[in-house]
């Protein structure tokens, strides 16, 4: 009896090891997983954050607003987000009429602070640079090459080219573009306002290629959702000339109390660099699931 007790205990003893061992292991494994491909890339949007972390598991989780967060394997899905009202992408109507600048010469460009076509008005503002990095969650965050981006927001006084009364006539703010090999598109545009209700944010639609942008944009979207600007830059662009409204719309609302934000940016908060007098870069990665 004794003995077999002794040999119980030595199978016992033999098999908690070998479950620590293949534990470490396991642990060793997710180090190098999750952290290299966030060390590469630099941007937040690729790797986790508020509402959903990283795992060997995909997981969907669908909140009361349009955003949906989606994890698989090391990479985090870009929450989507509504195109609200003004998207001009043929998906709602202006007075009737069908409003869609997708399929018009001169939206395939980088520089959007100009209207094209029958005016050349130039929206002022403080100058920002916007970078999105698309990457496949599908494929350890690889570089999504040939996608179409369409990106789009409001003007320094809060109003929509094309929509709001008086910028009808106007089709600035607004281009598309496709990602070069490293994934990426740039667009030189302006520091949007804050309008009333919302915090400041910025529109964009991803297409899995330009044809795709320009025969089908009403149904051929990869990916919809807004880019988040930090509060503290938001605070001191709004400070210079121009953005006066925007001080006091911005003391009015918060991420927390925004009706598309306030269930986490963690995926949308783009990292914003420089200064009024030199103007901002912002850029953000965008994990998205194909």
């Amino acid at each position: 009896m004794h003995e077999e007790r002794l040999h119980g205990l030595s199978q016992d003893l033999a098999v908690l090891e070998n479950m620590l061992a293949e534990r470490r292991r396991a642990l060793r494994w997710l180090g190098v997983g999750s952290v290299a491909p966030l060390a590469v890339l630099g941007f937040s949007g690729c790797g986790g954050g508020d509402s959903s972390t990283s795992s060997t598991t995909s997981t969907t989780t669908t909140t009361t607003t349009t955003t949906t967060t989606t994890t698989s394997g090391s990479c985090t899905n870009t929450a989507s987000e509504t195109n609200g009202p003004y998207p001009a992408d043929g998906t709602n109507t202006l007075s009737g009429t069908t409003v869609n600048v997708l399929t018009q010469s001169g939206i395939n460009r980088s520089d959007i602070r100009s209207s094209f076509g029958s005016s050349s008005t130039t929206a002022p503002g403080v100058p920002l640079t916007i970078t999105l990095t698309l990457t496949n969650t599908n494929s350890s965050c690889a570089s999504l090459a040939g996608y179409a981006v369409y990106l789009w927001h409001c003007n320094r006084d809060g109003l929509y080219s094309l929509y709001s009364s008086g910028v009808t006539a106007e089709n600035y703010l607004r281009g598309l573009q496709v990602t070069d090999s490293n994934g990426s598109v740039t667009f030189t545009t302006i520091f949007p306002a804050c309008y009333s209700g919302r915090m400041p944010h910025i529109h964009f639609e991803v297409y899995s290629s330009l044809s795709a942008a320009i025969t089908n944009p009403a149904g051929d979207q990869v990916l919809t959702s807004q880019i988040a600007l930090p509060r503290d830059i938001c605070s001191t662009v709004y400070a210079s000339t121009g953005y006066s409204a925007s001080v006091t719309n911005l003391a009015n609302i918060s991420f927390a109390t925004d009706n598309v934000f306030s269930d986490g940016t963690s995926t949308e908060m783009a990292t914003v660099t420089g200064s009024v007098s030199a103007g901002y870069a912002a850029s953000l990665a965008v994990g998205i699931s194909v």
